[in-house]
């Protein structure tokens, strides 16, 4: 399979991102993971000041269980800001992560050329792991569209697409991000790094208490 590679050396990239805080965090005895708090600030608002702090042309948040919860966190966040947070719930949060990835992809509006979809879980990730990824894109070869960082062997988080390819996935009825990337192994570029922050998220409690949240 053949994409074309337009950005490839545009050192400036209009970036999209969507942010996943759809889930039940069932494993923490149901609580929602974006409001775990690192440092007084919750993980969903250091990850949108991150966010923030590169400019995008969109941000949109899709929430699915505790969506009044994480729905209420982002517009306290968002005050002042001149770029809204776009809100996307997904009915239907328990049919897992991927029914959310692919409500994100069909809600995008901006002229994007690559979107970044990232957990709401990471406490580690923050400007620098994604400015990472993005100067990984630009470096990229002719037929990579992915970035994909991974860490001793661990496919890791956030993950980088050029928008071409997240149109070629939204081509294929129900098709989303991570199936495709199997299906299609040489649009991937694997970042490898030592860097942590991209295999970090909170699953359980013994979680909380190795990353210092509360």
């Amino acid at each position: 399979m053949s994409l074309s590679s337009n950005s490839s050396k545009n050192p400036t990239l209009r970036l999209a991102i969507l942010i996943l805080a759809a889930g039940e965090g069932s494993r923490l005895g149901g609580y929602p993971k974006g409001l775990l708090k690192k440092d007084g600030s919750s993980l969903l608002k250091r990850l949108i000041h991150s966010a923030r702090s590169l400019n995008p042309v969109e941000i949109l948040t899709v929430t699915g269980f505790y969506s009044d919860q994480i729905e209420t966190e982002i517009r306290s966040i968002q005050r002042g800001m001149q770029k809204p947070i776009v809100l996307i719930r997904n009915p239907d949060p328990g049919a897992g992560q991927s029914s959310s990835v692919r409500r994100g992809i069909e809600s995008l509006k901006s002229d994007y050329e690559v979107l970044l979809i990232a957990l709401c879980d990471q406490p580690n990730v923050g400007a620098r792991e994604i400015v990472l990824l993005l100067e990984q894109f630009n470096q990229r070869t002719a037929n990579q569209e992915i970035i994909l960082p991974v860490v001793n062997g661990q496919r890791g988080n956030p993950v980088l697409f050029s928008r071409e390819v997240i149109h070629k996935i939204l081509e294929i009825p129900g098709m989303v991000c991570r199936a495709y990337m199997d299906q299609y192994p040489e649009l991937v570029k694997s970042y490898v790094t030592e860097n942590n922050a991209y295999i970090l998220d909170v699953d359980t409690q013994d979680d909380i208490q190795k990353l210092g949240l509360n």
